[in-house]
């Protein structure tokens, strides 16, 4: 070996900051060299336990019930198996979306002044969901599927789009139980579906875990100032659903062009 990892070089490995090239000649390195290998750290018992639920769930022959589902929608049967395999559908998601919702709806109904808590807060569940299914620490699949063609924008987007599909079912199904107009009811599917690419559009320059937290934020900053002025209706009012129409567009065309340079996600 003519030369080794220097400790910038790993860290920025680490950290998923180096380019497609570099990071592949680091791991080629890495196959070939002990020393440098035993410098990079890991958790055994993360490993064993992501190994241990690969098995379980991607070698396993029977499909669940949430993969029968996909598959009888139409969705490929790899597809099916990758979503299923990840926290994008897990049980504690969903069962932590439906509480939130039925919640917000709960509290609507006692006091319809609780009606907005349901309308900021149906847009944020789908970048949650994106977080909480996307990087080595939540997806038990992500080091295996990092070195595959699915890897990188497309996997994103893929489990993005499950995210915000389920999301939009769960509080679709749960805003014909609002005390308010049906046009108030539905008018946090635009807020919902701009959030959710300005997610994705982020996420192409740091991680899906900061990017849904600043987009988040400044949903909810945009909501708590129509809160804050007095008229919340405002911030879902014809002209602002206006606003959030054509943001939505750019981000799409964005994220489109993005993918067709073939550029990659931070993770």
């Amino acid at each position: 070996m003519t030369w080794h990892v220097s400790d910038d070089l790993r860290e920025g490995y680490l950290g998923g900051g180096l380019d497609p090239a570099l990071a592949m000649s680091v791991e080629t390195h890495l196959a070939r060299c002990a020393a440098c290998r035993a410098a990079v750290p890991y958790e055994p018992e993360w490993l064993e336990e992501s190994w241990r639920r690969l098995e379980a769930r991607l070698v396993a022959p029977r499909q669940g019930p949430a993969e029968r589902l996909l598959t009888r929608c139409g969705v490929p049967a790899h597809l099916a198996r990758l979503l299923t395999a990840t926290p994008t559908l897990s049980r504690a998601w969903l069962a932590a979306v439906g509480a939130a919702l039925a919640f917000a709806v709960l509290a609507a109904r006692v006091d319809p002044a609780f009606v907005p808590a349901f309308l900021v807060a149906a847009p944020v569940l789908p970048p949650a969901g994106i977080a909480l299914a996307y990087g080595p620490r939540v997806d038990p699949a992500y080091e295996l599927l990092a070195a595959t063609p699915l890897a990188g924008a497309r996997l994103l987007l893929t489990r993005a789009a499950a995210v915000l599909t389920t999301a939009v079912v769960l509080a679709g199904a749960a805003s014909p139980l609002l005390p308010a107009p049906p046009w108030l009811c539905a008018a946090w599917l635009l807020p919902s579906l701009a959030v959710t690419l300005a997610c994705l559009a982020l996420s192409r320059l740091v991680r899906v875990p900061l990017a849904a937290l600043a987009v988040t934020g400044l949903w909810l900053a945009v909501a708590g100032a129509a809160g804050f002025a007095g008229d919340w209706v405002s911030a879902f009012a014809p002209a602002a659903q206006m606003g959030y129409a054509a943001a939505a567009a750019v981000l799409l065309l964005r994220l489109r062009a993005a993918r067709t340079r073939g550029e990659t996600d931070t993770g």
